[in-house]
């Protein structure tokens, strides 16, 4: 199975449902866990003719059982954050070519090309942290920037304002893609009107400060930075694509990435449209 054929060169819903169906057999045949998973939900996997039929896994597996193709070895294991509690999960990756093409067509779909960009890192380092899909994502568009000043700034903050503003204002493009308590230390410390900049918040305080709605953080980074819009990027350690918002909280996700709202009390049973409730992603 081509991955370039197969699922990143999806045009269409039809295309969509057809890639899905084919990975969906696939995995049912190939990764025990999963196979063992559906059978015990009583699902016969030949009934299985659309994508919102497919049953989706628990985060909560990716924490007891690994999920990996039968003879296969994990070039990379990517590891939760583990703010929600004690225990992480481990989403084990044979071929880190289909991340690497994921986040980098993603991104040239929203943004553009990384190579445009400066792109300014705030959060801990992949030496820091290399257990990190997040980290992993975005040093991938540091190393794929042509600007020299792209990087990990950490909690630097004196030296990434600096850098801020002298891009700031240039016409130079720049995204300064940070974690939420520390993008909110900087704009307390550094507030400064940024343009040409796009501020993309990750989510989450990682324990770090008291959590928050978006409204309230995107508006506080608004006014440090005068900006009219706080973008946002939303994945997974457990997913290989990420949805990202343009502002407003409202997220799109690429083509072969999509949404399902679900019960909260019934993962297999679906919302009708403009109803509340849990998601399911098929990645």
């Amino acid at each position: 199975m081509n991955p370039e054929e197969t699922f990143f060169n999806i045009r269409d819903l039809n295309e969509f449902n057809h890639a899905a169906l084919r990975i969906f057999q696939f995995q049912y045949r190939n990764l025990p866990v999963y196979r063992k998973f559906v059978d015990e939900l009583k699902i016969n996997p030949i009934n299985i003719h659309d994508f919102s039929q497919i049953p989706c896994i628990p985060i909560s597996l990716f924490k007891i059982h690994d999920f990996i193709s039968e003879g296969k070895r994990p070039e990379k294991i990517f590891l939760s954050s583990g703010t929600t509690g004690i225990s992480r999960s481990r989403h084990l990756v044979a071929d880190l070519d289909i991340y690497r093409t994921s986040l980098r067509k993603s991104f040239s779909l929203f943004y553009g090309l990384p190579m445009d960009y400066t792109v300014f890192g705030l959060m801990p380092s992949p030496e820091d942290n290399p257990d990190s899909s997040l980290i992993f994502m975005v040093n991938d568009w540091i190393e794929t920037s042509r600007e020299k000043d792209s990087g990990f700034y950490g909690d630097r903050f004196p030296v990434l304002a600096e850098q801020l503003q002298k891009i700031s204002g240039s016409g130079k493009k720049a995204i300064l893609i940070g974690l939420s308590y520390l993008l909110l230390d900087l704009a307390e410390q550094f507030p400064m009107p940024l343009k040409n900049v796009i501020v993309m918040e990750t989510g989450g305080m990682k324990g770090k400060r008291r959590e928050m709605i978006r409204e309230e953080l995107h508006g506080q980074l608004k006014e440090a930075f005068s900006l009219p819009v706080i973008h946002s990027e939303y994945s997974m350690a457990e997913l290989l694509s990420q949805a990202f918002s343009c502002g407003n909280g409202q997220y799109q996700s690429p083509p072969w990435m999509k949404i399902l709202i679900r019960d909260p009390a019934d993962p297999l049973s679906p919302m009708q449209p403009g109803r509340t409730g849990g998601i399911n992603i098929l990645d």
